[in-house]
């Protein structure tokens, strides 16, 4: 089975791809898209950074590139073209590390209803606070780099995700950031073949959307 995995360069996708190889499917490539500042719209990403973050796992990146404040249309158009082409290419799966939105899977899920390739949920249903300690317990490592400013002080962006992160979030945010309240970005773990060093820059705000969003400019680090 040929498995292509939706990649956010994070946590959940990080500990997806743990998942999924622990069953013996190791994704053919990573898809992620990209903004026309080469950054990832909700992560702040650099293309480069996922570069270098794929390299260090060992399977082939995809971006897509968007136009600028892209419409839905014009998303599902290019989204439409690339599943196209992994119907040709023979994908069956195309992966996704959800944890629990149904609204989310359902919309996953009605982009793929025509396409020969299936939609996979190899997190789905799991508790998340159980989940941000499995993912610490396995040995990974993440920087937090963004955050919701309607859910958590600028301060947060930046900050090693760990055992200190995770108690210093108020109540009302979900431990794995499953609302969007933050991102995170991945450097070592099971799934690397060798750590990928970084070093966090200035935090700067944007406004995405009615919100404003507080995001830590993570640079790859000299080895």
């Amino acid at each position: 089975m040929a498995t292509v995995l939706s990649w956010s360069g994070g946590k959940d996708a990080a500990f997806a791809l743990w998942v999924l190889r622990r069953a013996g499917d190791d994704p053919v490539e990573l898809l992620t898209t990209l903004g026309v500042n080469d950054r990832s719209s909700m992560h702040g990403v650099h293309r480069d950074l996922y570069a270098a973050q794929a390299a260090a796992l060992g399977v082939p990146i995809r971006f897509v590139d968007l136009p600028e404040a892209p419409s839905n249309d014009e998303y599902e158009e290019r989204m439409a073209a690339v599943v196209a082409d992994y119907e040709a290419r023979g994908v069956d799966r195309l992966a996704f590390a959800d944890i629990f939105l149904d609204d989310v899977r359902a919309y996953r899920e009605e982009r793929l209803a025509d396409a020969d390739v299936d939609a996979a949920f190899p997190l789905w249903g799991r508790d998340t606070a159980e989940q941000a300690r499995a993912f610490l317990d396995a040995g990974f490592r993440a920087t937090v780099v963004a955050v919701d400013g309607a859910a958590l002080d600028p301060s947060f962006a930046g900050r090693a995700f760990d055992t200190e992160f995770l108690a210093a979030l108020p109540d009302d945010v979900d431990p794995c950031g499953e609302h969007g309240a933050f991102h995170t970005f991945v450097h070592d773990g099971p799934v690397f073949e060798e750590p990928v060093p970084v070093t966090t820059g200035d935090v700067v705000a944007r406004e995405m959307g009615d919100g404003v969003f507080h995001y830590c400019d993570l640079r790859r680090a000299q080895d």
